[in-house]
């Protein structure tokens, strides 16, 4: 039961914005920079991802008192996925991970899209102030998004070599990802806009 004035899950600003992305990030770029030092050995960086990504993780926890729930789904993937690629001695699982991890993103946003939902509202909570017909726009894009990734990711590492697929993954699928996101700012920004015109008509009118 949450006490009086107690901030909430979507009102609450992180103290230190830089935790999140340290807990997104830490553990891909040492794979990619243990993988090259190593002269190319796929081990040797799964077992940075995993040490890193276990770090990185308690690192959060401890600074924030949580973890959200994408940080938190990007690390408990890369320890998952890479303690079965040590495990097994198999480094296809590490590949696999992004592939798992995009089908989970596009699905959950289009199962929420379909039961009526904005999954993407509820993700960013009031980072973003848009209509509800923007949200589940931007629902079906992100989704169709996540599924074009998982798509690519399967194609490079199935038919390139391994320092190919290191560098799509880090950092390829992040630029990749950033850039996506600018093609849709514009129509964001435009919806932002004409709600905040509407919110100000309406104050106008019950004056």
């Amino acid at each position: 039961m949450e006490t009086a004035g107690a901030p909430t899950e979507a009102t609450a600003k992180p103290r230190r914005p830089w935790v999140r992305p340290l807990v997104d990030f830490a553990g891909p770029v040492a794979f990619v920079v243990v993988f090259f030092a190593s002269h190319k050995d796929m081990m040797a960086g799964t077992w940075a991802l995993v040490a890193v990504s276990a770090l990185a993780l308690v690192f959060g926890f401890v600074l924030e008192k949580r973890i959200a729930p994408m940080p938190l789904l990007a690390g408990g993937a890369a320890l998952f996925f890479g303690l079965l690629a040590l495990v097994f001695h198999d480094p296809r699982f590490v590949k696999i991970k992004p592939t798992a991890i995009n089908l989970l993103l596009g699905t959950t946003l289009l199962t929420g899209y379909f039961l009526g939902k904005s999954p993407l509202k509820l993700l960013m909570g009031d980072a973003l102030r848009l209509s509800e017909a923007m949200w589940r726009k931007l629902t079906v894009r992100y989704a169709l998004f996540f599924f074009v990734v998982a798509i690519c990711n399967e194609f490079v590492w199935r038919t390139q070599t391994d320092a190919i697929w290191v560098v799509w993954r880090m950092p390829g699928m992040p630029i990749f990802a950033v850039l996506f996101s600018l093609t849709q700012a514009p129509m964001m920004v435009k919806d932002a806009g004409a709600l905040e015109a509407a919110a100000l008509r309406a104050a106008e009118t019950q004056e």
